[in-house]
């Protein structure tokens, strides 16, 4: 099946780029140069993935990804942020926000279809069927749900693989490097510092269980999913 992907981009010169290059790799693709047009844009077929420029008339990269995280149905929908803004704290805000991967401008085309691919196949749902329980938390990778007794709580597909590979791969210390190579896969273009921002992002999922307990961090080696205190 096609992957349909979003370009919110203000420059006419760069959207019809990014369609041309997307669509000559086999993606298909819609274009909103403002944020109302990109509003108007999440709509069935939903976008299996959004190209998110920082800044465009109406809006912004962080309000636009905000909205999508508020809505039900587009939640889930894995986010990279495009812009000439290359600063980490600009990079920190546009994941925190819940963008998956950030591109900074200029970019090969080759780099932006490795990265697309990279972010789709490791947002993708799991697919062993069985479900496991950790102290009550309980995470079924058939419905792709994190529950807690009847509360179901809230993270994004990355959140959910890496809780995932944490239940699956208890009482051991990953650094960070290993993490990238199990969750997020070899050869792609995600720094060390993302890691933090997801395992931030994870804790603040199960905090109101109690089970963010549960992710340790252990200094000078990495992280661990232990029961043990």
């Amino acid at each position: 099946m096609t992957a349909r992907i979003l370009i919110v981009e203000d420059e006419l010169a760069i959207r019809e780029m990014l369609t041309f290059v997307l669509e000559q790799h086999g993606f298909s693709t819609i274009s909103a140069e403002d944020y109302d047009s990109a509003v108007s844009a999440i709509q069935e077929p939903y976008p299996d993935l959004v190209l998110l420029d920082w800044m465009f008339p109406g809006g912004s990269g962080i309000q636009f990804a905000k909205h999508l995280k508020q809505d039900e149905f587009t939640r889930q929908t894995p986010i990279i942020m495009l812009t000439a803004r290359g600063e980490e704290e600009d990079k920190v805000k546009g994941l925190e926000v819940g963008a998956d991967d950030y591109i900074t401008k200029p970019f090969s085309p080759k780099e932006l279809v490795a990265r697309i691919k990279a972010v789709l196949r490791r947002t993708a749902p799991t697919r062993l069927e069985e479900s496991i329980d950790v102290q009550g938390l309980m995470l079924d990778p058939i419905s792709h749900r994190v529950s807690v007794g009847e509360q179901v709580l809230d993270m994004g597909p990355t959140e959910f693989r890496l809780l995932h590979f944490f239940m699956t791969h208890p009482e051991r210390v990953y650094s960070r490097e290993q993490l990238l190579d199990n969750v997020w896969g070899t050869n792609v273009y995600v720094e060390d510092r993302t890691v933090d921002v997801h395992i931030r992002r994870l804790r603040k999922a199960v905090e109101p269980s109690g089970h963010d307990r549960l992710i340790q961090t252990v200094r000078g080696a990495g992280y661990r999913f232990s029961a043990r205190l």
